[in-house]
């Protein structure tokens, strides 16, 4: 959002009593893309502001608390700033080009770091952890495309500078520096594995429980030497499990199962468990069990967890009729979209013990229900202030709570209270009611003025309203307005964390002002340990006994407590585990030690195990002469004194020592196409283990082209085939799709033999896959229930010019179907040329019945269609002119020189033909008896002498041709042909024809 500097930017310097209006440019409107102050010197301001054009950009730099400010040009777009958190005058500059400035001048000159960073992870030193401060961790992209972890020096951050303890490459997105820790995770053949650096050492895989199978892992704290994490495993949706860690990070143990979570916007997910602020160990969490959410508490870092107990009345001293144990306060936890308010539940360092929340009392919670609860002990007792959520500031260590509903109308009033929420009183903010849009406090804990900023209406500008509470207090508190309080559990224990500790607050009837000199802790004692100060080790968890304070610890299934670490080293000890360990940052001396029969073992020399080979990339398919990383690792088991032997497939075999410890990629180029066997053997005195990897070395897909008959019968098989360049690869899938199916049929081979069940036009399409090239085609096939075909032969010499290649087979059938058609007077659809792979070159000619032929009265059968076009063969009239001035003579082929007629039914279609006969045979003998007086037979006897007149007259070739096809003029199709189809009319290829000499030959008889 871009600002307007001449009417919005204003300064205040009497706790926004009075504004002035900043100039920053006089003359010029200067346009504010953001702001930013020095956490370490408010002081220190620096504006990024840009030109109205956006052509360039400068900072505004103000070391006076914006009195005054410099203009300082710089040549790059920033994204965001982000200040050291030392040194006052250190600042780092991302770019919206995903580059990394730094400036030692609070933003006077600029040095480029390294280009391709990703934004968001970006992390200063932390002091006291990283040795120097000018240290910068960084997630960058290297010329590879992959993602690394780098830490480079501030003065010094050039390619050759950058280091890492960490050599492989990360997931995007994934680097994350917080206090002791830094947190990245890795992803190969669908397997994530998370690394975590303890105090800047070595990265070490963290250790989950072993079927956790992690679909997400989410940092929720790292203070107090130890982390939080929650985890999504792989049977959770909507869900996180709650682990907690040993001081270094690597084993975890779980603590609190189905955590409710929230995706929001940008992949970002909410786990809804709440660090109480100012008692450390105190947490809050929502579980979901079975679509129900209920709020939990722990007093001691998730060792135990108890429901928060109900008010026994509300806000108005009536009775709540919320009972034990169906009925308990319950929490929301979620944070608001707008910064500029509290979230839903509202803690602070200074004021231990108070927490604020909305809610709601009940079986579970409601999410449209947002009353609101307090407790000043730490959430063992609660009460309701109001029916409405409302926005909450603490003022002056939680002296002061101010509260304004949260609401959609616009508001003058405000409630504060000075005594915990135990009464409130209202104020009159503004004479005009504002549309309240956040709540903002001075900086410091001790402030007693807040500014309350809004719109009188939407279309208006802000309104900033100052609220000073100093007025409402003479006086600061002395010794004597306090009083003590013991911080318990919900079972009124005071031994929490190892210590009862005490804490004062103000008395009720005190009104003075707390300020910046005052400290909340009291006193605190050492307890002795008792079982609820321990929880399960790693690979151990608690029995189901809810009721029971404590329980024993037994190990998972999988887990074997006498088996030395993965780690563990010749040379070095490890100590066994008892099933407990204590909890992180509990205090307590003496008592019971569940760990006190931990005893130390040697480290065993350990065979290896789990040991891997695979490519950079992940893919197994490569290119002749390409090169080609292969990555060695090992999970378990000795690698110092291990050695490994690698065999590339090719005759290269190499021996190396620490191949793993050290991550060398082994680096090699395979020459020719083929597929090599990838072997490692590592071998120790203990034992040794083998991992292997087949790599396809493939020259990539150049054509492909799918060769079918064009024409098929229905139910008959054909033979579909593919042709692909180069002709020699090796394990290529071949998918095939055959009309509108979607699931393809798979081979290995480059055809497929199938059959069509239906008549008309299939599309057939087949894809060719290997390596990673692909390619497809596509081809129409006619299916048809009757059609013939008739082999056909070329003079010899076309074999000298034939490259049996698919686009000159199809331009030879296409010319032969052109000179036929013309020579034949039969229309080219009706005649498809299909030329035949390989030497000699031969042909199959299909000829398909008209689509009409059964609607027309007057049309060539098939039989002299097949006689004309025999005739215009064997006569040599099918000629085409070819390379080396050569004519081409189409001719039958002698080896089969009568047609196949192919058609649907055939048993069916045999059967009637035979009935048909039968009925001629009985017509000829009826014929014969009674033949003087049938009253058709001279004008049969007629047409007889026609005939033979017309059958015998003296004609050339060419001219008996055309007498042939013309012969559909002179007869009947009644008399001349019967076609035999079925019930759909579709013609059947069985044809009875018996002309008028035949017919009276056979009468005579």
């Amino acid at each position: 959002m871009h600002l307007n500097v001449s009417f919005l930017l204003s300064r205040s310097s009497d706790f926004g009593t009075l504004y002035t209006k900043l100039n920053l440019q006089p003359g010029i409107a200067t346009v504010i893309e953001n702001f930013y102050i020095c956490p370490t010197n408010k002081k220190k301001i620096i504006l990024v502001s840009s030109s109205h054009n956006d052509l360039d950009q400068s900072l505004f730099i103000s070391t006076d608390e914006g009195a005054t400010f410099q203009k300082q040009p710089i040549s790059f777009f920033v994204e965001t700033l982000i200040f050291h958190p030392k040194q006052e005058d250190k600042v780092l500059a991302y770019t919206k080009e995903g580059q990394l400035f730094a400036s030692l001048d609070l933003g006077v000159q600029w040095t480029l770091l390294q280009d391709y960073v990703t934004k968001d992870h970006i992390f200063w030193a932390i002091d006291g952890v990283d040795g120097d401060p000018n240290v910068v961790h960084i997630e960058i992209q290297d010329p590879a495309g992959d993602f690394r972890y780098m830490a480079c020096h501030l003065l010094n951050c050039s390619d050759k500078t950058l280091r890492s303890t960490f050599s492989g490459s990360i997931d995007k997105n994934t680097l994350t520096v917080q206090d002791n820790y830094i947190f990245l995770q890795t992803s190969s053949a669908n397997q994530t594995k998370y690394y975590v650096s303890y105090l800047r050492n070595e990265f070490i895989q963290m250790k989950l429980p072993k079927y956790a199978l992690a679909k997400d892992l989410q940092i929720i704290s790292t203070d107090e030497s130890q982390v939080f994490v929650a985890i999504q495993e792989w049977y959770q949706t909507d869900t996180y499990n709650l682990y907690q860690s040993d001081p270094q990070g690597i084993s975890y143990s779980i603590v609190l199962e189905n955590v409710r979570s929230t995706k929001q916007p940008e992949e970002n997910v909410l786990i809804d468990i709440l660090e109480v602020r100012g008692v450390k160990g105190v947490f809050l969490a929502n579980q979901k069990i079975d679509g129900k959410v209920t709020t939990l508490i722990s007093f001691n870092k998730g060792r135990n967890w108890g429901y928060l107990t109900p008010p026994a009345v509300d806000m108005n001293g009536k009775p709540t009729d919320c009972k034990l144990p169906d009925c308990h306060l319950h929490l929301h936890l979620r944070w608001p979209d707008n910064p500029y308010v509290s979230g839903m539940v509202h803690t602070k360092d200074t004021a231990p013990g108070l927490i604020m929340g909305a809610g709601n009392l009940g079986a579970q919670l409601v999410e449209y229900k947002e009353e609101m609860y307090i407790t000043s002990d730490c959430g063992k007792t609660w009460r309701q202030v109001f029916e409405e959520e409302h926005h909450i500031l603490y003022l002056d260590h939680g002296g002061v709570i101010v509260a304004i509903k949260d609401t959609s109308i616009p508001l003058k009033i405000l409630k504060f209270s000075v005594d915990e929420g135990q009464t409130w009183n209202t104020h009159n903010f503004t004479s005009t009611s504002v549309f309240v849009d956040g709540l903002l406090s001075e900086p410091g804990d001790e402030t007693l003025v807040m500014t309350v900023f809004g719109h009188i209406s939407y279309r208006s500008d802000w309104e900033l309203v100052k609220v000073d509470f100093r007025p409402f207090f003479q006086r600061e508190c002395t010794d004597e307005d306090y009083e003590p309080w013991d911080l318990t559990n919900l079972q009124g224990d005071r031994c929490i964390m190892g210590q009862q500790r005490s804490f004062r607050k103000r008395k009720s009837s005190s009104w003075c002002i707390k300020g910046r000199s005052f400290t909340s802790a009291l006193t605190s004692k050492v307890c002795e340990c008792r079982p609820s100060d321990f929880l399960c080790d790693y690979g151990f968890e608690r029995s189901a006994l809810p009721k029971s304070e404590y329980s024993a610890c037994f190990a998972d299934f999988w887990f074997n407590p006498g088996t030395p670490p993965e780690d563990c080293v010749l040379g070095q000890a490890y100590r066994s585990s008892t099933g407990y360990r204590k909890v992180i940052s509990n205090v307590c001396e003496g008592g019971v030690d569940l760990q006190q029969n931990i005893s130390q073992h040697p480290c065993p020399l350990t065979a290896p195990k789990g040991l891997q080979i695979s490519i950079k990339g992940e893919s197994l398919a490569v290119k002749p002469g390409e090169d080609v990383t292969f990555i060695v690792r090992q999970d378990q088991g000795d690698i110092l004194n291990t050695k490994y032997q690698v065999n590339l497939g090719d005759g290269v075999k190499a021996m190396y020592v620490n191949l793993t410890l050290t991550g060398e990629p082994i680096q090699h180029r395979y020459a020719n196409p083929g597929v090599y066997r990838v072997s490692v053997v590592a071998e120790n005195a203990a034992g040794q283990d083998e991992a292997i990897v087949f790599v396809q070395v493939q020259s990539p897909l150049q054509a492909l082209h799918l060769e079918v008959v064009p024409v098929t019968g229905r139910n008959q098989h054909v033979n579909l085939t593919t042709i692909i360049l180069p002709r020699n690869a090796n394990f290529t899938l071949f998918s095939w799709w055959i009309g509108n199916n979607l699931q393809p049929v798979l081979t290995l081979e480059n055809f497929l033999v199938t059959s069509f069940t239906e008549v008309g036009e299939v599309r057939v399409t087949v894809q060719a896959s290997c390596g990673n090239s692909m390619l497809q085609d596509s081809k129409i096939v006619q299916v048809l229930d009757h059609f013939q075909v008739l082999p056909l032969r070329f003079s010899e010499h076309l074999d000298l010019y034939n490259p049996d290649i698919p686009a000159w087979r199809e331009d030879i059938g296409h010319v032969v179907t052109q000179r036929i058609s013309k020579e034949t007077g039969i229309p080219e659809e009706s005649l498809v040329t299909v030329v035949k792979p390989g030497l000699p070159t031969t042909a199959d000619l299909h000829v398909l019945l008209s689509i009409n032929h059964l609607k027309r009265k007057r049309t060539m059968s098939t039989d002299k269609r097949i006689a004309a076009i025999k005739q215009s063969l064997n006569a040599h009239n099918i000629t085409f002119f070819t390379r080396g001035g050569q004519w081409v003579f189409v001719t039958l082929d002698g080896s089969d020189s009568d047609s196949q007629s192919i058609g649907g039914g055939g048993g069916y279609w045999a059967i009637m033909v035979l009935f048909i006969i039968s009925l001629v045979a009985v017509g000829a003998i009826i014929l014969y008896k009674f033949k003087r007086k049938l009253p058709g037979r001279n004008v049969y006897a007629q047409m007889q002498n026609e005939k033979e007149q017309e059958m015998t007259s003296p004609v050339n070739h060419r001219e008996n041709t055309q007498n042939i096809i013309q012969g559909e003029e002179f007869i009947d199709d009644d008399l001349d042909c019967q076609t035999l189809g079925n019930a759909r009319g579709n013609l059947s290829g069985v044809v009875l024809s018996i002309n008028s000499r035949e017919m009276h030959s056979y009468l005579i008889s």
